[in-house]
């Protein structure tokens, strides 16, 4: 389902975010850092989730210099997160900030473009991992600071090979489909709480590194820049979308040339 293409144009409220807590995994480049910095400019106090703390320290300068609220570091590489990792994320949100209004996964691996016939089973699972598990693993543990929240969004980062796949896309093709089944039974488990929505959003084709990595002689100044794209992921995180929840939604599509 593509959301309307009026929200290429979405004007957030100035204070759309204001007082909320957001955290962003994946924090440090592409749209996990446009994402971070949009929800800074709107008012949110983020949490900046990554492996490379030098990015994320650069994340957090940027927010600093446009004025947003004071950030928070949250150094963690997802392939090799355990359990004890989580929740010692949940406990230093708790101590710092003490509430969560929201969590962007967006960390993503791509993995090998190739057959299932030569895919390699270790590489397999630290794509599960870091695509899958991780953002089960992370939402479970901060349940309960979410429920506390009068209006929380979690936001589910997807793929159009999540919805259908493509030969050679492997393990990540796999667990993006596990992504959107993961978010649609969170939002089912939790329909009765309303005051936490759990959608998919599929950013399309984006100028990232990822996206050179996975199509290497496509065009880049023919696709939108992560910033293009923030309406979309501010939408999905602001109070205008109160309502929707279990979604699978793509950003709109418009002439980027």
């Amino acid at each position: 389902m593509y959301l309307p293409m009026d929200l290429l144009t979405y004007h957030a409220a100035p204070d759309l975010l204001a007082n909320r807590v957001i955290l962003v995994t994946g924090a440090g480049d592409g749209i996990g850092r446009a994402a971070a910095l949009a929800y800074a400019k709107y008012g949110a106090t983020v949490l900046l989730l990554g492996r490379t703390l030098s990015k994320l320290e650069a994340v957090y300068d940027e927010i600093e210099q446009q004025g947003g609220a004071q950030p928070a570091l949250l150094p963690l590489n997802l392939a090799h997160a355990k359990p004890d990792d989580y929740l010692s994320i949940l406990r230093t949100i708790e101590k710092k900030v003490g509430r969560l209004d929201g969590i962007l996964h967006n960390a993503a691996m791509l993995g090998p473009l190739t057959s299932l016939q030569t895919y390699d089973p270790e590489t397999w699972d630290e794509v599960m991992h870091v695509n899958l598990r991780a953002p089960f693993q992370l939402t479970q543990a901060l349940l309960p600071l979410l429920t506390e929240s009068k209006d929380a969004s979690v936001i589910f980062t997807t793929s159009s090979v999540g919805r259908t796949v493509r030969a050679l896309w492997g393990a990540y093709a796999i667990s993006k489909q596990g992504v959107e089944g993961l978010s649609r039974l969170f939002a089912d488990e939790l329909a009765g709480n309303s005051n936490i929505r759990f959608n998919c959003l599929n950013p399309g084709a984006t100028r990232t590194r990822m996206r050179a990595s996975a199509f290497p002689h496509e065009n880049p100044d023919t696709l939108p820049t992560p910033n293009n794209i923030m309406p979309a992921y501010l939408y999905l995180m602001g109070g205008d979308s109160h309502g929707v929840t279990g979604q699978s939604l793509d950003v709109p599509r418009g002439d980027w040339t």
